[in-house]
């Protein structure tokens, strides 16, 4: 896959399929997501739903018109003091995946926090998804908490590793000197 005959773009309802299609796609492995069984798109409207432009924004990577990647900001806590704190999620096709996608939605990501007010971006990933956890090192977040075998996969216990990285500081200045 070329990358730079790519868009990424807001998703829109039409995209979600291919979304949970997507993210279905990584249940099985038992690496990048908690869910055991696959999600359908009804149970994952609430979640698209929550994903807006102007605050958390959900962005979809499309070739020839078919989305192959995604990335979606979510709010982290859920109280005000905590509205500039975002989890950030990235899933991108078997087909796409280790050729630059994930990080092209990460630097999307990292553009956008500025405007949406985000200053600080978490990713939670099991301890055992080098992959996952190579991307967001490569892209400067650093290891914030672990949380050893939270997590149970067919029997298995799993840690959660939290990454962090600090952005959009510029954006808070620029408000404070106003």
């Amino acid at each position: 896959m070329a990358l730079e005959k790519v868009q990424i773009e807001y998703a829109c309802l039409e995209d979600l399929p291919r979304i949970v299609e997507i993210y279905n796609s990584t249940i099985e492995s038992r690496m990048v997501t908690a869910d055991l069984e696959p999600v359908t798109v009804e149970q994952r409207l609430p979640w698209f739903n929550e994903h807006t432009p102007d605050r958390r924004p959900l962005w979809v990577m499309k070739r020839d018109g078919q989305v192959v990647a995604w990335a979606s900001l979510s709010s982290f806590y859920g109280r005000p003091a905590y509205n500039g704190t975002v989890e950030v999620s990235v899933y991108v096709d078997q087909q796409c995946r280790g050729i630059g996608a994930g990080g092209m939605l990460l630097n999307t990501v990292f553009e956008a926090c500025p405007e949406l007010g985000v200053t600080t971006i978490l990713g939670f990933v099991f301890g055992h998804n080098e992959p996952s956890l190579g991307l967001l090192r490569k892209h400067g977040f650093e290891q914030w908490g672990f949380y050893p075998e939270v997590a149970v996969l067919d029997g298995v216990d799993r840690d959660l590793v939290i990454l962090g990285k600090k952005v959009g500081a510029d954006h808070r200045l620029k408000e404070a000197q106003i």
